[in-house]
């Protein structure tokens, strides 16, 4: 999450209520969300060109599965879908970020999106083929990065989101592929391999390349109680 000034500006470049879909501005695109979501944007979503390479790394076929770990508004998933035939799901706990991301997949008809309201650890990673990263848990341990105060923030919750992604991405099969944007990476296991960077090493690629430590494949074969594959919601968005 960058921080940096943003000032919102109206842009004659968008035509039509659907071209902001295929904008290479962010200036743009965000024009599509409520001035206060837009303002976030430069801080807290991903940029249009780091969406649009993100996602031609992630998507290796037509129909490979995305799972965006703290979607927030929906950004990544829409931009994905556009730039790829890849099937792009959200995870958001908050719920407001939630339904605006459904309204922008509904109003706008973007197929292959489906946007949940829910926390990542009742989601079930196997249910999906890659993985896209944000840092969506650094709000927990860096409070000047606050987007509101809908959900708990605590420095316990970095812990243990972070300690159950790398769990979950343990239990993927060999070739899985994950991309990081900014942070340490700390969600990544030992088993993945950066293999590309980009946008000067803010964006990686990891492959796993290994297999799981026998002691993190003894944890990783736990029953997962917590993943539910019902937050898979059919159709382009999940009502929340």
């Amino acid at each position: 999450m960058l921080k940096s000034s943003f000032q919102r500006t109206s842009s004659p470049r968008i035509q039509s209520d659907s071209e902001f879909l295929h904008s290479h501005k962010d200036q743009d695109f965000d024009q599509v969300y409520p001035e206060a979501i837009g303002r976030l944007s430069i801080c807290h979503w991903s940029p249009v060109h780091v969406c649009r390479t993100a996602a031609q790394l992630l998507v290796v076929e037509p129909g490979t599965r995305v799972l965006d770990i703290g979607c927030g508004p929906g950004k990544f998933c829409i931009i994905g879908a556009t730039a790829t035939k890849g099937q792009f799901t959200g995870v958001e706990q908050r719920g407001k970020l939630a339904r605006i991301a459904q309204d922008v997949v509904r109003k706008h008809d973007v197929s292959r999106v489906n946007i949940v309201h829910g926390n990542i650890q009742d989601v079930s990673f196997r249910d999906f083929d890659a993985f896209y990263l944000f840092n969506p848990f650094e709000e927990n341990i860096l409070p000047s990065l606050r987007i509101d105060y809908d959900v708990e923030l605590e420095p316990r919750l970095y812990t243990d989101y972070t300690t159950h992604v790398q769990q979950q991405l343990m239990r993927m099969p060999m070739a899985t592929r994950v991309v990081t944007y900014c942070g340490d990476s700390t969600e990544i296991p030992d088993c993945y391999a950066c293999v590309k960077t980009a946008f000067n090493e803010k964006l990686k690629l990891w492959v796993k390349k290994h297999p799981a430590p026998d002691h993190a494949r003894v944890a990783a074969s736990q029953p997962d109680d917590h993943s539910s594959s019902s937050l898979m919601g059919g159709g382009n968005f999940a009502i929340a």
